[in-house]
């Protein structure tokens, strides 16, 4: 399906942005941004809970973006949360206020996820390139690494150190001291020390900077004739212009915003470490950046160029997946899906992309062992790095794969207390039939099949002669009855 309008929402640690973009053909143009300094990550106690202020200034600000998004279909946009939203234990309560705020979806993207869009938002910003490119972006929590060429990326990395937790830190209330920005500096060194092997410079040849702070740096450096773009001498500069000043609000540079002070001395540490660690000499801004990236993917899926296709595929390659008979299992889900699809179109297919994934990937456990694979699966699905796709996304394909054989009662979102969808109950049930009927890794001989919901549960229809020919998918389809009635669903195959 495709829309004359694109949104994208980035729930950033330092601040919330908002871009709308015009779709022509494969091409995006920026009609509108919104961008308010909200500083979630400041807003962490010591238990990695969002306060009470924080989380206000966050919907406050999302309540009035959804006046921007109001008229916009659900599927044309796309919000997600970084490294805040990440780390806060009470980020599930968060988001279900901030949801109901903003009125759309919101979607925790792990670290090289983010990576993996900045890259995409930069490469749209630039000029055409078969070199290497290094691409840093210092957020308000985290800072994401790519080198690429193009548009192909050969690594991701998300650090643990952003503007606003370093400038809590290392300059609390905004007093900036010569030995605290040697330890600033130390530690960010520390921190990039992991990753120095595969983004040291002979990884790359040419630096580029996407967030914020590395704007900020590089304007400040030219505004005050300190050279053009980000060198090590133009930071020097403005390092000994912070502590000279000795407290952000003395520092008087022109061109310097105010939502920027409190964690400019932050994003400059990092930045330092990063320069002496990596070998980088000189950097070049960027324009594009994380929302930009959120544009260009949601512009891929919509236009068959969807990188979870690409993931899945990559996976089963990976884990050595019996592709035929992952076929198989696909292809009848499918077509057992269409009796059970929900009536709205949207929902309809992203819910039907879902069983789809997962049918292809419900073996890729067998790579570890075949006892429990499902197990090994489900686990595979929720930990690793799975590009294109969110950690609800990920956790979703984990729920289906866990359930997809045994007892449903030991499945954790069946039992008490467990939290699960009534889509997601009959997605798993869709996928189990699927499992069953194909179990002899053949195309499955199957009459007419017919699903449908009932009001205690499910049932699909198959000729009693068929079950008659059939005693062992009969047995196991009893057994499967016996399995949902342990969890107060009713299975009917008659």
């Amino acid at each position: 399906m495709g829309y004359q309008t694109l949104a994208a929402v980035d729930l950033g640690s330092n601040s919330f942005k908002l871009q709308v973009a015009r779709v022509q053909g494969e091409q995006l143009y920026l009609l509108d941004g919104l961008k308010e300094t909200v500083r979630l990550a400041a807003g962490l106690d010591r238990n990695k809970c969002l306060d009470a202020d924080s989380q206000q200034r966050a919907l406050d600000c999302l309540r009035r973006f959804s006046e921007r998004l109001r008229d916009l279909p659900e599927e044309a946009v796309r919000c997600v949360g970084t490294s805040a939203l990440r780390v806060a234990k009470n980020a599930g309560q968060f988001l279900e206020q901030a949801e109901a705020a903003l009125g759309f979806p919101i979607e925790i993207i792990a670290g090289r996820e983010e990576a993996r869009l900045i890259y995409l938002g930069v490469t749209h910003s630039l000029p055409p390139s078969s070199g290497r490119r290094l691409v840093i972006d210092i957020g308000g929590g985290s800072t994401e690494c790519i080198i690429g060429s193009g548009t192909r990326q050969k690594s991701r990395e998300s650090l643990q150190m952003g503007c606003v937790n370093f400038s809590l830190r290392f300059f609390p209330g905004g007093r900036i001291g010569k030995s605290a920005m040697k330890e600033a500096e130390l530690e960010a060194r520390l921190i990039t020390q992991g990753i120095e092997a595969d983004f040291g410079t002979d990884n790359w040849d040419e630096a580029v900077g996407s967030s914020g702070s590395i704007r900020a740096i590089a304007d400040l450096i030219e505004s005050s004739g300190w050279g053009s773009g980000i060198t090590l001498e133009g930071m020097l500069q403005l390092r000994e212009a912070l502590l000279k000043a000795g407290h952000v609000d003395r520092l008087e540079l022109p061109g310097l915003r105010a939502d920027r002070r409190p964690v400019l001395a932050g994003g400059l540490a990092i930045l330092s470490g990063l320069f002496a660690e990596l070998g980088i000499e000189r950097m070049s801004p960027a324009a594009g950046a994380l929302r930009e990236g959120i544009l260009y993917d949601l512009l891929g899926r919509m236009s068959e160029h969807d990188m979870r296709e690409e993931t899945v595929a990559e996976f089963m390659r990976r884990y050595h997946v019996d592709a035929k008979q992952a076929a198989r299992v696909e292809a009848l889900a499918l077509r057992l899906f269409e009796g059970v699809a929900p009536a709205d179109k949207g929902e309809r297919e992203e819910v039907r992309r879902f069983l789809s994934w997962a049918a292809r990937l419900h073996e890729i456990g067998i790579s570890i062992a075949h006892s429990s694979y499902h197990k090994h699966g489900a686990y595979i699905l929720q930990n690793a790095d799975m590009p294109g796709f969110s950690k609800t996304d990920q956790e979703r394909l984990a729920l289906l794969v866990r359930a997809q054989r045994g007892a449903v009662a030991k499945v954790p979102q069946f039992m008490a207390g467990g939290e699960l969808s009534d889509i997601d109950r009959t997605l798993i049930w869709l996928l189990r039939q699927a499992v069953i009927l194909c179990r002899n890794r053949a195309e499955p001989d199957l009459p007419e099949v017919l699903p449908e919901a009932t009001s205690k549960g499910y049932r699909l229809r198959l000729p009693q002669a068929w079950l008659d020919e059939n005693s062992l998918t009969r047995r196991a389809l009893e057994e499967e009855a016996a399995h949902w009635g342990d969890v107060g669903v009713r299975l009917q195959y008659a």
